[in-house]
Parts: structure tokens; C-alpha cells; sequence
């Protein structure tokens, strides 16, 4: 389990950004905390609502060096997520490609937005006047539905070995709560379990 190293305000010019780092198998040093408040609050520049709602850097012991630090991080922009991960062999080097992916998300999230604003715009002015407002491309094409079974976390990696899946989604037996399974590059296993906001 991680623990919470601090929360850091970054003052910007319409909107305070919350960051709050948690550190898993380390201790991060104020430096290394200082330039991630530099570096992740220029991302709400250009998208003001954004605010960083996590930040956590992992130590992995990894038999591949340039993947021993790893910083995830979680934005939120009116309650959509956006999240990126950045590994190197040195921590900043960690926190320099978290932030470079981020910063293409946070732009590909303002091209969405600026899309949608302008179709639907479009389509009330005089020029769209009997011109339909073109699907938005991303789109849900098929809806799966299954039963699932409660079972703990082992079954659950072998059923998803035995379906050759990548993810399995499935109810823990152990918390009774719905969990997803996924494996990692490492070839290691993730489990994310809800949580409410």
C-alpha cells in the first residue's frame, strides 16, 4: 500500500490544480517533488478545468533498469479521466514522459471538446439548416452482456489465461464488488477496483 507523501497547490490563473503524490516501495525526495509540481501544473494552461486528482511513483524492483521508476497519473476535466504512465531508469526522466503524455492527452481531450462544440453548433446555425450533425467517430458498435460469478482474484487470472484475454472483468469474491483484471507489460497482473469519487 502506498503512502501519501503530500499535496502541493499550484496556483494558476483561473483555477487552484490539488496535486496529491502517494509513493509505493520509496521515499520521494522534496526535489524530485518540487519538479513534479513544476512540471504536471502546466498542464491546466490551455484546459483551466482541470484539476490533477492523483499522482503515484513506484520503485519497481525490475529486472529491467529502465523500467525501475514508474509515475501514474490521473487527471480529471469534468468528470472525464484521463490517465498516462511514464517509466526510466531515473526518476525525472519518469516524470518528464508522464508529463509529455499528458500533455497529447489533455490535447487530444481539447480537440474532442472543440469537435463536439462546433458539430453541434453547426447544425443550430442558418449554414447547417437541413444538414445532419456528423457522428462523432469512437462510437459504441456492440454491447456484450455476461453473468459473472463471484470468485477470488486467482480464479479469476486462470479463466482469464484459459480465454487468452488481456483484461477479464469479474465480481471479487473476497469485497463482493465488481473488479477489473489486466495484464501489465512486465507480464505481471493489474486489479483495479472501484472507487467512488
Amino acid at each position: 500500500m502506498g503512502a501519501v507523501v503530500g499535496y502541493g497547490s499550484l496556483n494558476q490563473e483561473r483555477e487552484q490544480m490539488e496535486l496529491r503524490i502517494v509513493s509505493q516501495n520509496m521515499e520521494l525526495p522534496p526535489a524530485a517533488h518540487r519538479y513534479m509540481e513544476r512540471k504536471l501544473g502546466k498542464l491546466n494552461r490551455h484546459l483551466p478545468s482541470l484539476i490533477i486528482s492523483r499522482v503515484e511513483v513506484i520503485e519497481e524492483k525490475t529486472k529491467s533498469p529502465q523500467h525501475r521508476y514508474v509515475v501514474q497519473v490521473t487527471l480529471e476535466n469534468n468528470g472525464t479521466l484521463l490517465r498516462g504512465e511514464g517509466r526510466g531508469k531515473e526518476l525525472f526522466t519518469a516524470i518528464d514522459k508522464v508529463a509529455e503524455i499528458m500533455q497529447g492527452q489533455i490535447e487530444h481531450h481539447k480537440g474532442k471538446l472543440y469537435e463536439k462544440e462546433r458539430g453541434s453548433s453547426l447544425a443550430r446555425s442558418k449554414f447547417g439548416e437541413g444538414v445532419e450533425a456528423t457522428e462523432p467517430p469512437g462510437k459504441v458498435v456492440k454491447v456484450k452482456r455476461f453473468a459473472i460469478k463471484p470468485m477470488p482474484v486467482s480464479e479469476a487470472i486462470d479463466q482469464m489465461e484459459l480465454l487468452g484475454h488481456d483484461f477479464f472483468l469479474f465480481l471479487n469474491a473476497d469485497t463482493d464488488e465488481v473488479n477489473l483484471l489486466y495484464r501489465r507489460k512486465d507480464g505481471n497482473y493489474g486489479q483495479i477496483e472501484p472507487e467512488l469519487g
